[in-house]
């Protein structure tokens, strides 16, 4: 299967310094079994360590009153980053959840489009202003918007599959949601269905290990999501949430099978929540400082950047670099968020109902006008 992400914006300069990648036992450098190469891995880094600054910079806008909300997706950006590379950008689909910072960063969108998306600005292209934060999307990149009901997500993205199936178009759609989302029977009914029809589908659990407050043992029986595909007779797959390259070759490999025809499959991402749920949240109340101190280990950006390092593809210049490039495109995506207009209110209804009809005519029952 080939992985293409030759968007020129994404690609690292050409005068970025070359390393000489350091062999592992069987001789090969990291990465390379998987068919990725050193350009490939910087990139991944520089999208994870990216998804974690806007992140970060949401929290500052949030605690001084710039914005009103923020969902976080820190300790899910290397799973996020590792699984949406095995898709094909402006080909397949993804039906992305509030945590989905870095999936939709990977995907095509900017800095700039998911600050838009907190400040809810005119030009926000998510929904112009009309979703509440947290709620990314993108027509462009094929990002649906998301769906407040959780798991809803989930239905929409075999939809997309099943007609990527009628119309062999050779496109695999892919949702993700977490854990305590997964519970709901929107999941049972689209895996299912899914299953059945044998469509080109990849569902995707962030496993954080929590439900807001509630812990894995109290939602979960049996404490695994992956083990629930054997139900549905597909592929299920457990996966260390922080280590990216293995996210990676899970996704590889389910990609592959949904665009051989072989059906869907699971991936259960075990990931850690670093912060509260959101920015209403203070996990203190349920979380001991003993569990948040060691979850602090499992932290995805110093592991991927030691891991790099390591391997003589991260040089000290190669990550100021990108360090100075992460800056810049952050304080930009503060900058030009704030500089934008809110929607205007004469605009709210817009969009609420069809306003252009397929037919030449509207139906009979017409706008209610």
């Amino acid at each position: 299967m080939a992985v293409t992400h030759t968007d020129p914006a994404t690609k690292p300069s050409k005068a970025q310094p070359k390393a000489t990648p350091k062999k592992s036992a069987a001789g090969s450098a990291l990465g390379a079994d998987l068919g990725l190469s050193s350009d490939d891995l910087l990139e991944m880094y520089r999208l994870v360590a990216l998804s974690r600054a806007v992140d970060e910079r949401m929290w500052v806008l949030n605690r001084a009153g710039r914005i009103p909300f923020v969902i976080s997706g820190q300790g899910h950006e290397g799973a996020q980053v590792g699984i949406t590379w095995a898709l094909e950008k402006g080909k397949d689909w993804i039906a992305p959840f509030y945590r989905s910072i870095a999936t939709c960063l990977t995907f095509g969108m900017s800095p700039r489009d998911i600050m838009t998306a907190q400040y809810a600005t005119a030009s926000d292209p998510s929904s112009g202003g009309r979703q509440m934060p947290g709620h990314y999307g993108s027509h462009e990149h094929n990002l649906v918007s998301v769906s407040s009901p959780v798991a809803t997500q989930l239905l929409h993205a075999v939809g997309l599959a099943l007609a990527a199936k009628i119309r062999k178009t050779g496109q695999v759609a892919l949702t993700v949601m977490g854990e305590g989302s997964s519970n709901q029977g929107d999941v049972h009914e689209g895996l299912n269905f899914a299953a059945i029809h044998k469509l080109p589908f990849i569902f995707v659990v962030e496993n954080n290990g929590y439900a807001i407050s509630v812990p894995l043992a109290r939602q979960v029986a049996g404490s695994s999501v992956a083990h629930r595909a054997a139900g549905y007779d597909i592929p299920g797959v457990t996966v260390d949430g922080t280590d990216v390259l293995a996210c990676y070759a899970a996704a590889r490999d389910a990609v592959g099978r949904a665009r051989a025809g072989d059906g869907p499959s699971l991936i259960e991402a075990k990931v850690t929540r670093l912060t509260a749920h959101s920015s209403d949240d203070q996990q203190t109340k349920y979380r001991s400082e003993e569990e948040l101190a060691a979850e602090k280990a499992n932290d995805p950006v110093p592991k991927f950047r030691a891991q790099l390092a390591d391997a003589g593809i991260l040089t000290d210049e190669a990550e100021e670099r990108i360090k100075a490039s992460i800056v810049a495109d952050v304080d930009d995506a503060t900058d030009y968020a704030e500089s934008q207009p809110d929607p205007q209110p004469s605009t709210a209804m817009k969009w609420v109902f069809a306003e252009d009809w397929p037919s030449e005519a509207p139906p009979p029952w017409g706008l209610g006008e």
